[in-house]
């Protein structure tokens, strides 16, 4: 089966409260318990990591693939959201990243204010992400409901849950507050260890 992403956090208040990273992690649990029920009721062996299902997702009856595919993009969306917060105050970014993002975006500030204006800018439920396409280039895109970058042929790098789950406890109708929050809680250094990994391949 495939398991759950290990945090190094627990709290990460004032920026996002006890009650909503709870209520955030138990759906995530559900969405990935949802996930595996679904892959052995298709007799699925696990072969593939969760990334390469995708690109393999015809292997399934066609009455099933959709929810099977609805449920993995969930649980990759949620890993990378998950795995690029923290409490360890590595909000600016180092090493390759921090050199890529001062290369297409010119700034790390220009860099944020162009994430926020494309997350502000997405309506109803989805994600904000920085990716790496086909050609190496770092983008900002907006994802509607759990669409994966990787449907596009692109690396996900940041994922930024812009579902009401992901904020409305805290936030209610402040988008704008959740993203500055995120910003806050954001870990570059894990961010850029994942990055380089990805250029390495």
């Amino acid at each position: 089966m495939y398991k759950e992403i290990i945090l190094d956090y627990q709290d990460l208040s004032p920026y996002l409260n006890k009650e909503t990273l709870t209520t955030h992690l138990d759906l995530y649990r559900n969405n990935l318990n949802k996930l595996n029920s679904l892959l052995n009721q298709a007799n699925y062996d696990y072969t593939y990591s969760m990334k390469d299902l995708i690109s393999h997702i015809d292997i399934f009856n066609l009455n099933i693939r959709g929810e099977i595919l609805y449920y993995l993009s969930s649980i990759l969306n949620h890993n990378l959201y998950f795995y690029n917060i923290s409490n360890n105050k590595n909000i600016v970014p180092v090493g390759t990243i921090a050199k890529d993002i001062n290369k297409y975006f010119n700034s790390y500030d220009n860099f944020k204010k162009e994430f926020k204006a494309k997350a502000l800018n997405l309506k109803g439920s989805g994600y904000t992400f920085l990716v790496m396409d086909d050609k190496g280039v770092l983008k900002i895109i907006n994802t509607s409901n759990e669409d994966s970058p990787y449907y596009y042929g692109m690396e996900p790098i940041i994922s930024l849950d812009l579902w009401e789950h992901a904020r409305f406890l805290q936030y209610k109708n402040n988008k704008e507050a959740y993203i500055d929050s995120f910003f806050q809680i954001i870990d570059f250094k894990k961010i850029n260890q994942y990055y380089e990994k990805l250029l390495q391949k």
